[in-house]
């Protein structure tokens, strides 16, 4: 054994190692880009926490095969998902998140209440975890020391949420911009992944001496057990858990220095689970060899070596899970605090902060706040909370909990329908059956409350008992209440996005996820991208008339004293001209959004522009045809200007009223311009042009109901009659009264000869 005060000071020096590497590697600035691969990897490697490390024996002393998914899962998606790992990083720092909820607030329009439900959800999940990790630590302790954790004050877990907290406070809160890089902590976080690993592989190869170099007999001789029931279920979880946990996200997206440190980091990390799932093999046959009944199996790394009198190699175990369970709390409550500050207090922070520096403070507070809440909550917890049994459940469902972002996660970056309102929909549902059937029951045993509600369901109703679900009976809890949350939330999700469809601007934000090598890397505001005039022509076309869209730009080009080139790129002033006239129907801000952010920046295709144009003006066009179609019932000349006295509705029989050539008129075209072109051709009557113009503009502006009578060049008689709309706008019908003027005039000629 162990004294205490030993224990404390070797636990302490080891802390002052820490704090001497975390010190030196923030003022090392970016390193060697050779290490920089390695140094990512042992980062990824904060996956590998305590009960990763020290509970896989455990699970393995049951089951060979039970302690193979949390490393499954993730082996996994390192092999096979390269593409998806580099898109989330790329976009991740192209849109300079800062966290998961960072990322799905991005991805579906800035939504804060979406990153606000997902800061909630990754709090109620991280608390049990992190109390795991004290929980080893105490563990740990109390197997070399020989004495149990006693009063609270006496406990080694609080000791240690005490200094985690003063760790990550110092080296993870002095900055407050949170995409920065926080070297010195991640130099801190890889040389706990190499100790961590080296301690396990050194009490691996002892427990292979013990053995005599060989596979024991009673393990060759047995047949090999059945897969474990819960087996596809904690796989699908550990997939999900390195893309969704957050400090997996925290030290793949954040902390990356560049995208291409990850294809060498990917697979040097599938080398460290690899030499850690071997290790866990010598390490259970030698601890149920000489250990079986004499400790709990997830104590034999240091129980093993403490049994042959080698106090040394338990002093290297011990460093590596205080390792894995301090790296794990690090990052992650530097992750979660950053999302407490970002999107839970941002509102009161932003209440009476005048000045940035006096926000920046309070963003930094907050964050340091959480922390400490977090690492304490965490030790309550892990107090409350007694069995060992209890806590690992609970490490299991933080897994579930996070597994609750993967369908928004995934479908946000690959399914441009995905909406706002479906992600929403789909965390709520997943994460309400998740609670009811995993979390609930969880807290129910661990409390000692609610045993009747446990075996017969609510009220006696066995359709909602919580572990057999409408009846859903047979598979173990894991996979139960795993398999119909996810069911749930990708129900929802699909469901809200195709009832709830994003519009515009939603879809614009989303190219940079679906589509993240389309995306330059700097948009350069002076630039025009790939557009050419051709691009332009076909992108206003979908909205205005083709003829009209193209005798419009053929126009515009001929004042520049040239020919309309489809093929020739076009410059600022041809997209200037192509938004204004876009601007027309679709409205100033979303015809800017759509030419300078999908023509000129998101490498969005033109197909994406255009069918994305016809799914946003739907409804918009729907109803101008209906207006159309009931216009040409009308045997009047009707014309409808707006509040911009621009045209967007008018019949035939007023363009053939007033001659108007085709492709004259078009939605959005100015009405001065229809009145210039009447006047010069003596429609409106003696005098200047202008004079005209504005006369009627200056009519049309006052919205005054009018009736008069003008008679064309050509003899015939138009009455016009003109109606204000309300909230801005005019109506305006022709009449041609010609005929009726004509039998007027000759009945007053023979009144007048009577």
């Amino acid at each position: 054994m162990v004294h205490g005060l030993s224990l404390l000071a070797f636990s302490l020096l080891y802390v002052g190692v820490l704090l001497a590497v975390a010190w030196s590697g923030d003022r090392a600035g970016p390193g060697n880009p050779r290490l920089r691969p390695m140094l990512y990897a042992l980062t990824l490697a904060v996956y590998c926490s305590s009960w990763t490390l020290l509970g896989a024996v455990g699970s393995a002393s049951d089951n060979l095969w039970s302690y193979l998914p949390i490393y499954l899962g993730p082996l996994l998606l390192l092999v096979f998902g390269g593409d998806l790992l580099r898109r989330i990083v790329v976009v991740g720092q192209r849109q300079r998140t800062a966290s998961i909820a960072d990322f799905l607030a991005a991805r579906y329009g800035r939504a804060r209440d979406l990153a606000a439900m997902v800061a909630l959800i990754v709090v109620v999940a991280s608390i049990p975890y992190f109390a795991l990790q004290l929980k080893a630590i105490a563990l740990s302790v109390e197997v070399l020391t020989g004495m149990p954790r006693g009063t609270p004050l006496q406990d080694p877990a609080l000791l240690s949420a005490v200094l985690l907290a003063v760790f990550a406070v110092l080296f993870g809160t002095r900055h407050v911009d949170a995409t920065r890089h926080h070297r010195g902590l991640m130099w801190a976080i890889g040389v706990e992944s190499v100790v961590k690993l080296f301690a396990l592989v050194v009490v691996a190869v002892f427990a292979w001496q013990l053995l005599g170099g060989g596979v024991p007999a009673a393990v060759r001789e047995a047949p090999l057990p059945p897969l474990p029931d819960p087996f596809a279920a904690q796989t699908l979880l550990a997939f999900f858990a390195l893309l969704c946990l957050p400090r997996q996200f925290q030290v793949l997206v954040v902390e990356c220095q560049s995208p291409d440190d990850l294809r060498p980091a990917r697979w040097a990390f599938v080398a460290y689970l690899l030499i850690v799932c071997l290790a866990v093999l010598p390490i259970t046959w030698a601890g149920e060899a000489a250990l079986e009944g004499r400790a709990t199996p997830d104590a034999w790394v240091l129980a093993l070596p403490l049994s042959e009198g080698r106090v040394d190699l338990a002093l290297v175990a011990f460093l590596g899970g205080v390792s894995a369970a301090t790296g794990m709390v690090l990052v992650a409550s530097l992750a979660i605090a950053t999302m407490v500050s970002n999107d839970l207090a941002m509102p009161w922070l932003l209440r009476g902060a005048d000045d940035k520096g006096r926000l920046g403070r309070r963003i930094l507070w907050v964050r340091r706040a959480s922390i400490a809440a977090m690492c304490l909550g965490a030790w309550a917890y892990s107090r409350a909370f007694s069995g060992e049994v209890a806590l690992a459940t609970h490490g299991l469902l933080a897994f579930a909990a996070v597994a609750q972002f993967a369908p928004a996660l995934l479908g946000g970056l690959y399914w441009r329908g995905a909406s706002r309102a479906g992600a929403r929909l789909g965390i709520a549902a997943g994460f309400t059956v998740y609670a009811y059937t995993l979390l609930l029951p969880a807290l129910a045993r661990g409390l000692d409350f609610g045993a009747g509600w446990l075996a017969e369901g609510p009220f006696g109703i066995g359709l909602l008992h919580p572990e057999a679900l409408l009846g859903i009976d047979g598979w173990d809890p894991l996979t139960h209440g795993t398999v119909l949350s996810l069911l749930a939330n990708l129900a929802a999700f699909v469901g809200g996005s195709l009832r709830y469809r994003p519009g515009l601007e939603a879809r614009l934000a989303a190219e940079p996820f679906v589509a993240p090598d389309a995306e330059r890397s700097e948009a350069d505001p002076e630039a025009t991208g790939r557009a050419t005039e051709g691009d332009v022509l076909a992108l206003c076309a979908r909205v205005i008339d083709e003829t009209a869209a193209r005798a419009e730009f053929a126009a515009f080009a001929a004042e520049r004293g040239r020919a309309l080139r489809l093929d020739a790129p076009a410059d600022r002033g041809f997209l200037q001209f192509g938004e204004r006239l876009l601007a027309s129907a679709v409205g100033v801000a979303s015809a800017r959004t759509l030419l300078a952010a999908a023509l000129r920046g998101s490498g969005m295709a033109f197909g994406e522009v255009v069918a994305l144009l016809d799914e946003a003006g739907q409804q918009r066009r729907f109803n101008r045809e209906l207006l159309n179609t009931t216009l040409e019932h009308v045997s009047h000349g009707v014309s409808v200007v707006d509040a911009d006295l621009r045209l967007i509705a008018w019949n035939h029989a007023y363009q053939r009223l007033f001659e108007y050539p085709d492709g004259q008129l078009y939605v959005g075209k100015p009405v001065a311009e229809l009145i210039r072109w009447n006047a010069l051709r003596g429609e409106c009557g003696p005098g200047a042009v202008e004079a005209h113009v504005q006369r009627r503009l200056e009519h049309l502006r006052r919205g005054v109901p009018h009736v008069f009578e003008r008679i064309r060049p050509n003899g015939q008689v138009v009455e016009m009659r003109g109606q204000p709309l309300p909230g801005g706008g005019y109506v305006t019908t022709y009449t041609d009264v010609t005929d009726y003027k004509r039998v007027e005039l000759e009945l007053r000629d023979a009144a007048q000869q009577l």
